[in-house]
């Protein structure tokens, strides 16, 4: 118990540590534009797109699997809703139902091929990486797909009025410290042994403290942006799916150990099915959030976004083993990536050195990982 603790602790301390010094570095670098409150406002517009391929990316990763498709997949969702959108003219809500039904299938077909065909994921990801890019250019003649309508642009391009955005982060603020405190209180009734209060108490104020500077900043500029709400939805949905739901442990047990779970009466095959199906929704979201920000559905669209998702999983202490890993970890390296990104493209740093920048920081964080497994 001590050492999950004590493990939990230096990562959550190792992540907000590298995200000040990102934030201190970039600020020095660019003079300052990069803490205003129009940059911030797009920099967590961009990190809703990795957000949320990353919350569907930890589940995988937590059942021991891999997901190499999901760049390809978002393009050609993306794609998908531009033809509805532009070409045949559908309504938002019917487009928005047909994009995500699309993903659920996709997903479901990868996890299909790995769950009851025995394929690795690694191979069934990457034909679909090659296989979904194929359609996207097939059903596009290789061209841009635009523009995309008002309605549609309100996902990506919006801004959530005042009053509302207060609310939100009010309420996201009380909820957040109701839960630390029905949490530790719970543990108690059952016996079990609680974490320091102050650790705990601690991290959910930093959390508040962060949230309102946030809401300051933005407020600043034009309000919260609809794609950070539609990602605080979804954080809220998977994290509730990971920690209270039948479905959740399984997959926690899957990736911890697969036979023993078996064992257990787990129906393994299914689960995994549906945890890709899961995955293919989220991509479906970020689809839909990339095609309304850039107002179009493009050929390369979504191009390298799996690195950036698994890159934010592992960053966030998911272990490519499986069995560990948090929604909440996966969105603070989502951040992160989105971060140097942003900070990167704003000091036009080469393309060639932000991948090889993003590469190397993936290839550490796996390091660590291994190092941190083999402590123990």
């Amino acid at each position: 118990m001590f050492k999950t603790i004590k493990t939990s602790q230096l990562q959550l301390l190792a992540m907000i540590t590298a995200m000040l010094l990102i934030i201190v570095f970039f600020s020095i670098a660019t003079e300052g534009a990069f803490i205003t409150p129009r940059n911030i406002s797009n920099l967590i517009r961009q990190t809703a797109i990795v957000g949320v391929l990353a919350i569907g990316m930890v589940f995988v990763i937590i059942s021991a699997e891999i997901d190499l498709s999901v760049g390809s997949m978002m393009g050609l969702l993306g794609g998908v809703a531009a033809i509805l959108d532009v070409w045949l003219h559908l309504p938002i809500a019917l487009t928005i139902l047909i994009t995500v039904c699309s993903g659920l299938v996709l997903g479901l077909f990868n996890g299909w091929w790995v769950a009851y065909q025995r394929v690795p994921s690694f191979i069934v990801t990457l034909a679909g990486m090659l296989a979904f890019r194929g359609i996207l250019v097939g059903l596009t003649d290789g061209a841009t797909v635009a523009p995309t309508s008002s309605d549609l642009s309100i996902i990506g391009q919006s801004y959530i009025p005042s009053g509302w955005g207060v609310s939100v982060i009010g309420v996201l603020c009380l909820g957040l410290v109701a839960q630390v405190y029905s949490r530790r209180k719970a543990r108690v009734n059952h016996g079990l042994e609680n974490t320091k209060a102050k650790f705990e108490y601690t991290k959910a104020f930093i959390v508040v403290a962060v949230l309102l500077g946030l809401l300051v900043s933005l407020e600043n500029y034009r309000g919260i942006p609809t794609p950070i709400l539609v990602m605080g939805g979804l954080i809220l949905l998977a994290t509730y799916i990971a920690k209270r739901t039948a479905f959740g442990r399984r997959v926690y047990a899957i990736g911890g150990n697969i036979e023993a779970a078996r064992m257990s009466g787990v129906n393994v095959e299914w689960n995994k099915m549906w945890v890709f199906g899961f995955n293919g929704m989220m991509v479906a979201i970020a689809a839909l959030i990339l095609t309304s920000r850039l107002g179009a559905g493009s050929p390369s669209a979504g191009n390298m976004a799996e690195l950036d998702a698994i890159a934010a999983c592992v960053i966030g202490g998911t272990s490519l083993a499986g069995g560990i890993g948090t929604v909440f970890g996966a969105i603070m390296g989502a951040l992160i990536m989105a971060s140097l990104d942003n900070g990167m493209s704003m000091l036009d740093v080469p393309t060639f050195w932000q991948l090889i920048v993003k590469g190397s920081i993936l290839l550490l964080a796996v390091w660590l990982d291994v190092k941190t497994k083999k402590s123990h």
